[in-house]
C-alpha cells in the first residue's frame, strides 16, 4: 500500500491504471484501497474523468465500478465509446456492465508493488 501525499494523488491513481494489462479491469474503489485512501473512490473517480486518457495514454476505459458496470462511461464524450476500447481488448460487456467481472476483475493490492 502507498499513501501518497495529496497532490501526488492523481499521479499514483494514473501510475496504477497505466499497470493495468489489457483484457482486464478494476474497480475506482480497488484504486483508493491500494493507495491508502479506501474511502476515496470518487474521488479516483473524478481523477479518471480529468485524465484525457487519448492524450496521455492512460487506459482510464479499464477502470469501472465495483460491480463492474461502465458508470464513467459518461466521460469518453461518446457514451459508447469506453465499451468499444474494453471490447477491442476482449472484454464482453452487456447492458453496460462487464461479463465474467470477477474474473476480469485485477486487484492492484495483490498484483503491484509501489
Amino acid at each position: 500500500m502507498l499513501k501518497p501525499d495529496p497532490k501526488d494523488f492523481a499521479e499514483v491513481v494514473h501510475k496504477i491504471v497505466r499497470m493495468i494489462p489489457q483484457g482486464r479491469a478494476t474497480s475506482y474503489g480497488a484504486i483508493a484501497k491500494a493507495i491508502g485512501y479506501p474511502n476515496m473512490s470518487r474521488m479516483v473517480g473524478r481523477v479518471m474523468s480529468e485524465c484525457n486518457s487519448a492524450k496521455n495514454g492512460i487506459p482510464a476505459h479499464r477502470v469501472v465500478n465495483s460491480g463492474g458496470v461502465l458508470s464513467g462511461k459518461g466521460a469518453f464524450g461518446n457514451p459508447g465509446e469506453m465499451q468499444k476500447l474494453l471490447e477491442e481488448e476482449g472484454i464482453i460487456v452487456v447492458n453496460d456492465k462487464i461479463k465474467r467481472w470477477k474474473t476480469i476483475f485485477w486487484d492492484p493490492i495483490e498484483e503491484i508493488k509501489i
